[in-house]
């Protein structure tokens, strides 16, 4: 049975390509995020995330997955205290074991218990495996983001 804690540093470069490679699975939904040129800004968000006690992992002898999470500040005021699941990773032969809800669950607890009224997160629109994920754990559609290419050729 996995255990879910809290990350060190020292599992850092393990976080990273792990990170790689949710960033290159999303690629296929057409995330804009090219995963090798963005090696060292999530390598020092990771870190950042680390040292403020916002990375969780699931292992056991070895790392399964991570969920990355934080409280929303915004530059408005708002009648609610929005906790955001930034990203959440369980590595692929591990998946439909309940590693991913384990992980979710730890992090709205966190986000909970810091003071979080609501949470959101994202998730890739033609991604239908995790928009059934989080429709299976409580998350509705708040606001849709739509997008056009400028491909005018």
């Amino acid at each position: 049975m996995a255990e879910i804690t809290d990350a060190d540093t020292d599992d850092a470069d393990a976080l990273v390509e792990m990170w790689l490679s949710l960033a290159d699975g999303q690629r296929k939904y057409g995330s804009h995020i090219p995963p090798e040129s963005n090696r060292t800004p999530i390598r020092e968000s990771i870190l950042r995330h680390i040292t403020t006690n916002r990375l969780l992992l699931a292992r056991d002898d070895q790392l399964l997955g991570f969920v990355m999470f934080s409280l929303e500040r915004g530059d408005f005021e708002q009648d609610a205290t929005r906790g955001i699941v930034e990203n959440l990773y369980v590595r692929p032969e591990f998946r439909g074991d309940g590693l991913g809800s384990q992980l979710l669950a730890s992090a709205e607890q966190r986000l909970h218990d810091r003071g979080a009224d609501t949470i959101a997160l994202n998730v890739m629109a033609d991604n239908e495996d995790a928009r059934r994920f989080y429709r299976d754990h409580g998350y509705t559609p708040h606001r849709l983001e739509v997008e056009k290419s400028l491909d005018l050729d």
